[in-house]
C-alpha cells in the first residue's frame, strides 16, 4: 500500500521563454481562496526590472509581488523572483537573495530555487516547471523528488518552447506531465489537501 504524501505547503513555479502567458493561463483561474503560497521565478534579462509582479496581479485573484531579503514564505501570496539575483529559500523557510554568478546562464536560476526550496521543505513541496529554451529547472526538479516533493513538467508539445520541459522529463521522470489546462485542477487539489482540517 502506497503511503498518503503530506500536504503541499509551497509551490514553486519556473519558465522561460514563452513563460508569460503560460503562467497567466495556469494561475489565471485560482480562486481569490487558494492560499498555499506560489514562488514564481521567470529568467529575466539582467539589469532590468521586472514587470512581471504587475502583469500577474492584475490578472489574478491574490495578491502578487517580489519577496523581501529575510522575509518568511506567506500563505496566500505569490511571490515573482527579481530581476539579476538568485532567489533562494532558507531552511526557517525564509527568502534570501544571492548575487552569486548566474546558473544554466541564467540569474535568477531556477535550479538554485528548486534546489533550496527542496530542502527547506523536502515532501512539502511541489515543483512545476513551464516552457523554456534551456536546461534550467531540470536539476532543480531532481532535486525536488530527491526530497520526496512532487514534480510537475507541461508536456513539451504543450509548451511553446520544449527545451526545459524535455530536459526535465529526460533528467528523471516527473511524477506528472501534463498540459497547462490539467496543471491548474491539480494544483487546486493540492490547495484543498493542504486547506484541509
Amino acid at each position: 500500500m502506497t503511503r498518503a504524501r503530506p500536504p503541499i505547503e509551497l509551490i514553486v513555479i519556473g519558465a522561460s521563454a514563452g513563460g508569460v502567458a503560460a503562467l497567466l493561463a495556469l494561475l489565471g483561474p485560482l480562486p481569490a481562496g487558494f492560499t498555499l503560497p506560489i514562488v514564481v521565478l521567470l529568467h529575466l534579462l539582467p539589469r532590468h526590472d521586472s514587470q512581471l509582479a504587475s502583469v500577474l496581479s492584475h490578472h489574478l485573484a491574490r495578491p502578487v509581488r517580489e519577496p523581501r531579503d529575510k522575509e518568511p514564505v506567506q500563505r496566500g501570496q505569490v511571490y515573482v523572483a527579481a530581476a539579476d539575483y538568485h532567489l533562494l529559500i532558507e531552511a526557517d523557510r525564509s527568502f534570501a537573495f544571492s548575487s552569486e554568478p548566474p546558473v544554466s546562464f541564467a540569474r535568477p536560476s531556477i535550479d538554485v530555487l528548486m534546489n533550496s526550496a527542496a530542502d527547506a521543505y523536502g515532501p512539502a513541496l511541489a515543483g512545476v516547471l513551464l516552457t523554456g529554451a534551456n536546461m534550467d529547472g531540470a536539476e532543480g526538479m531532481a532535486a525536488i523528488q530527491a526530497h520526496g516533493g512532487l514534480t510537475i513538467v507541461q508536456q513539451p508539445q504543450d509548451a511553446d518552447v520544449p527545451t526545459m520541459p524535455e530536459a526535465a522529463i529526460a533528467r528523471s521522470q516527473p511524477d506528472h506531465v501534463l498540459p497547462l489546462r490539467d496543471i491548474t485542477p491539480l494544483l487546486l487539489q493540492l490547495g484543498n489537501a493542504g486547506d484541509a482540517p
